[in-house]
């Protein structure tokens, strides 16, 4: 069963004085790139994180951020003086200003001091990193989202055997356009004969052969037919295997492409035409699907 790399999935945790948000998303790529947002206290976990991703996934854009959000009331706090002596200083710059422009200020409490932005500070790294916990969210977020790529993947696979089942009928109907239309390529190639035979005085015998047997090959299309027909086959198999086949298929939707516009340069009737022409049309669509296949 093919896997999508297009997924979502999140996961929510609480341990002690520390609760988190782990989200993780996905996009196609080419291979496998992994983009990590983590808090510093969880930097030290950076590889073995990586580590995981990288085991149960091929390929695809794949984003994890994780949140924490650490209990500040639970918590020892202290004094910053530093900040504290910054507010002071200039507490009594403002009073200097405004006692030259004949203003008069009250005076500021000690706890009004305590309540501005960063004098009273929580110490947040001293509790312990509740690690384990976390990384048991990250397995199931790993979970959950492998479960969303197969479950895209099962639809994405109903949608590419379709479009092979087109493909298919397609490239039986090219063999019965070609097999039509053989009593107008040899009558085309008898006429082409007798018009050589007219103007060939002193022609090389073996040259006007090699001109004409090229002129039937030019016509022939069995070969493309064969292998658009050998290449569903190979797609087929390919969904139906375990483990990533993306890459894979990409290449076989080149070698689709490329025997469809053999196919259409040789057609030589219009009715050939089309078809290879739809062709072309539903492998561009089938390629695009693709590209979201692990």
């Amino acid at each position: 069963m093919i896997r999508s790399m297009t997924a979502f999935a999140s996961e929510t945790g609480q341990a002690s004085q520390t609760s988190w948000v782990l989200e993780m998303r996905g996009v196609n790529a080419k291979g496998l790139d992994i983009r990590l947002r983590l808090p510093e206290r969880l930097m030290p976990q950076e590889q073995a994180i990586r580590a995981k991703l990288t085991k149960a996934f091929a390929r695809g854009n794949i984003s994890m951020t994780l949140r924490l959000d650490e209990d500040a009331t639970a918590s020892p706090v202290h004094l910053d003086e530093h900040v504290l002596e910054s507010y002071i200083l200039s507490a009594i710059r403002v009073r200097s200003i405004a006692k030259n422009k004949g203003l008069k200020l009250t005076e500021a409490s000690a706890t009004d001091y305590l309540g501005l932005r960063g004098v009273m500070r929580a110490d947040m790294d001293n509790g312990p990193l509740p690690e384990a916990e976390i990384m048991q969210s990250l397995d199931a977020a790993i979970a959950g989202f492998s479960a969303m790529r197969a479950s895209e993947g099962a639809a994405l696979d109903g949608v590419l055997r379709q479009q092979l089942a087109q493909i298919a009928a397609l490239t039986s109907e090219a063999a019965q356009r070609a097999e039509a239309r053989k009593d107008q390529v040899a009558a085309t190639l008898k006429t082409n004969l007798a018009r050589i035979m007219d103007t060939a005085d002193g022609a090389d015998p073996d040259r006007i052969a090699q001109e004409l047997a090229l002129m039937a090959v030019k016509a022939d299309v069995s070969e493309e037919v064969d292998r658009l027909t050998a290449h569903v086959a190979a797609a087929e198999a390919l969904l139906g295997s375990d483990g990533p086949v993306g890459r894979k298929l990409d290449f076989l939707m080149q070698e689709f492409n490329r025997e469809a516009n053999t196919l259409c340069s040789k057609s030589g009737s219009p009715e050939l035409t089309r078809v290879g022409l739809d062709l072309k049309a539903l492998i561009d669509q089938m390629r695009e699907q693709v590209q979201n296949v692990e």
